[in-house]
């Protein structure tokens, strides 16, 4: 290790409190509703990504400028909400989701955020969804926060539907710190092998972040 290199803050609640706080949108009272909403899902409700992650995606894409956006694994919608937010007004986000029970809450969110037109649901396996795309169906930016075992075969079915420069964010790539342990879960080895391909795949440009449970920036290099 670089002497110096280890710049890493430790995040007390206090802390994360003040981070959340911190941002545009911090007191959305629509994303804090649906957050609410999504607690009835007990355990499941830990899926939903955090507020200032939320608030990271829709600036990233507006950065970036995207256009069309794809999302694999949406949950209760408030990822898509910051995705299709980021978009400009004849934007299009293409959700992918296997639930129906989690997606009617995502549903309900979208028309309240007046973002329906912008949004496409698509129920079922986000991989045959991807095989039956149209020919010239391309991204600009994709999200992927779905089951973590399938990680790998989502990137390599998304990459050729990623334009030249266009980004894939991926989550959950710290697993709760799980990543650095000796004996590590199967979703986390999937994870762990896919953080290390990433780094190594000379089609991409890729850095991993510390935001949430870690969010792993992936860019397609020009001309791939």
């Amino acid at each position: 290790m670089v002497p110096g290199n280890k710049k890493f803050l430790p995040l007390s609640d206090t802390l994360i409190d003040y981070v959340e706080s911190a941002r545009t949108g911090s007191d959305d009272p629509l994303l804090r509703e649906l957050r609410q909403e999504t607690a009835q899902f007990g355990e499941d409700a830990q899926m939903q990504i955090p507020d200032h992650q939320g608030t990271f995606l829709t600036i990233l894409v507006q950065l970036m400028g995207a256009q069309r956006a794809l999302e694999i694994g949406t949950f209760t919608g408030h990822s898509s909400i910051c995705i299709a937010r980021g978009l400009p007004e004849n934007g299009k986000l293409i959700c992918l989701d296997a639930s129906k029970t989690w997606t009617n809450v995502a549903k309900v969110f979208w028309d309240r955020a007046g973002l329906t037109d912008q949004i496409e649901l698509r129920i079922g396996d986000a991989l045959d969804a991807i095989a039956n795309f149209e020919e010239d169906e391309m991204f600009d930016f994709v999200h992927i926060d779905a089951e973590k075992l399938l990680y790998d075969e989502f990137f390599e079915a998304v990459l050729p539907r990623l334009r030249s420069g266009g980004a894939i964010v991926f989550d959950n790539m710290l697993r709760a710190g799980r990543v650095v342990e000796e004996t590590p879960d199967d979703r986390t080895v999937a994870i762990k092998r896919l953080n290390e391909k990433l780094a190594n795949d000379i089609r991409v440009e890729t850095v991993l972040v510390t935001i949430g449970d870690g969010v792993q920036l992936c860019r397609k290099k020009l001309g791939s």
